[in-house]
């Protein structure tokens, strides 16, 4: 989920931690349990700070390791550790169980969205996203605002976020199924689908897909149930064996690019001097653009790479500008 719905999350746990007799009877514990519940709700997170470094080192690493089990383990025991260093009248044992329970609901909502975490590290690397909830649930987020301004206006905030969270467990229940209609529509539809990537849009009966056929990617959206194609590729095999795919493999912005992205398709374009090869993910259409992109620029001569980027660009214009500066270590 997005930072600001975190924020909130952390603020309703805190409510939510009422509901334990044993804060709700010491008002030390219970702001020791707030900051908890706060840090706790953003931690998973704290790897954005990698975007200081390049967009590679970002895409490879977010949500993977710090969204892994030892790591949600870990963030549970640091942070509760650090505030009881503060408060060491309080219980421990309290505050470490809304805290991981804080860090653990954290890496749990992320997982439903289309981006996916590596939630199952160590077990294995495979990026998991199911797909139904947006990055940015507008009701999700508002529910939360409610509890927030009912709890300041008096409710109780133990009942009120008991609440809330129950309705919030139903609507990610129809949410299920809504995407669960729509896969068997893209069955019947189309014949051969291998996968189908579902990324939902703010409006609730509209989804963006990427179905993969044995043969072909399929771009399109599901409105009210219907499915429109509104782009379609052959799929190709990556000529591996080619002398200049070869070398832009080797490059660290595309292999973030692969790591990251399931359904892609790729083209070569041919200048005087050098060639370029990019990479172009095809989950996130949006107006007629597909602005998720790896990008290597390959000097014909030397196979040196000239300049490569990784990263959401929607303009050519934007994209020309992250490439020319200045030239990458291959």
């Amino acid at each position: 989920m997005d930072t600001g719905t975190h924020v909130v999350m952390g603020v309703a746990l805190g409510g939510l931690a009422t509901l334990d007799p044993v804060v709700q009877n010491d008002p030390a514990l219970f702001n020791a349990v707030l900051v908890g519940t706060m840090v706790g709700s953003q931690a998973p997170d704290f790897d954005t700070i990698l975007k200081l470094k390049n967009n590679a080192v970002y895409i490879r690493n977010h949500r993977g390791i710090t969204h892994s089990i030892p790591a949600v383990i870990f963030w549970g025991l640091a942070l509760s550790g650090v505030i009881y260093a503060f408060v060491p009248e309080v219980s421990f044992l309290h505050l470490w169980l809304w805290t991981f329970l804080a860090v653990i609901l954290h890496v749990f909502v992320d997982v439903f969205n289309a981006y996916g975490t590596q939630a199952y590290r160590p077990f294995t690397k495979r990026w998991v996203a199911y797909g139904f909830i947006n990055t940015f649930d507008l009701y999700i987020f508002l529910m939360h605002i409610a509890g927030i301004v009912a709890w300041n206006l008096g409710a109780n905030p133990g009942l009120t976020w008991l609440i809330i969270y129950f309705v919030i467990a139903l609507y990610y229940v129809k949410r299920y199924f809504d995407k669960r209609e729509m896969v068997r529509l893209v069955h019947e539809h189309f014949e051969n689908v291998e996968q189908i990537a579902t990324s939902p849009t703010m409006k609730q009966n509209n989804w963006r897909i990427a179905i993969t056929t044995n043969e072909h990617y399929y771009v399109g959206k599901a409105e009210n149930a219907h499915i429109i194609i509104l782009d379609e590729f052959p799929r190709q095999t990556i000529p591996e064996d080619d002398p200049i795919m070869k070398r832009a493999m080797e490059d660290h912005n595309i292999k973030a690019f692969l790591s990251f992205s399931p359904v892609y398709r790729w083209e070569i374009t041919y200048y005087n001097e050098h060639t370029e090869v990019r990479f172009i993910d095809l989950r996130y259409r949006s107006r007629g653009r597909y602005p998720f992109v790896a990008v290597a620029q390959i000097d014909d001569s030397t196979l040196e790479i000239m300049n490569s980027y990784t990263g959401w660009v929607f303009t050519e214009e934007k994209l020309k500008s992250k490439l020319d500066p200045v030239p990458v270590d291959s």
